[in-house]
């Protein structure tokens, strides 16, 4: 993660912000840790792309170590106990959601991006900052009508991802439960949007 850990500072310098990512480095000694210190190194004001990279950078080295991704599923499978299925949204999701289905012995269903799947799907169009994206499920061969489903992914954020992955999995009869995350990023209010669904982050800042 050096590399990335170099570009927070660079950036961090650009926006006029005082702290830098080698500060919240000197003591991160785990992949996890590592995670959470890029994390609180990105500055409010970057794009939402460009500190995307970044963290995913920071999840594959969490998701490579084998300790991290054991505490981390299992973490994240203790959440979502009492569920009949899980749902990783695309894309790091995926991997935890897997996990974390193979822990509970559930199935996993994959929310893809748009344009992933081929017809027919299920799909929710919703905004970002920059523009509208798309979420879609298979609509034929899984049958979700009153299913229980935990909803994994690696970070809360502004929180679209998660309300228009719970909005596609209750408009096809399922019951979403709960919402599970690695990371939450407090400031950018996606609790709110979320809401009424119960999310628990294992780590919030």
């Amino acid at each position: 993660c050096s590399s990335d850990l170099q570009a927070l500072s660079r950036i961090s310098r650009e926006k006029g912000e005082g702290r830098t990512a080698q500060e919240f480095r000197d003591k991160a000694e785990t992949p996890y840790e590592r995670l959470v210190a890029l994390a609180r190194a990105v500055p409010p004001a970057i794009p939402e792309t460009e500190a995307d990279r970044l963290l995913t950078a920071a999840h594959a080295a969490l998701l490579a170590d084998r300790r991290g991704l054991t505490a981390v599923t299992g973490a994240l499978a203790e959440i979502s106990e009492g569920a009949d299925l899980i749902a990783g949204i695309d894309a790091r999701g995926f991997l935890l959601g897997a996990a974390v289905a193979t822990k509970l012995g559930t199935g996993v269903l994959a929310i893809r991006k748009g344009g992933k799947l081929p017809p027919p799907v299920r799909r929710e169009e919703y905004s970002l900052e920059y523009g509208t994206a798309v979420l879609e499920i298979p609509a034929e061969g899984i049958d979700l009508a009153g299913l229980r489903i935990a909803l994994i992914d690696d970070v809360l954020a502004t929180g679209g991802t998660m309300a228009a992955a719970r909005k596609l999995l209750i408009d096809g009869g399922a019951h979403v439960t709960v919402g599970a995350v690695v990371l939450e990023l407090t400031d950018l209010g996606g609790r709110d949007v979320v809401a009424p669904l119960a999310v628990t982050s294992l780590r919030s800042i």
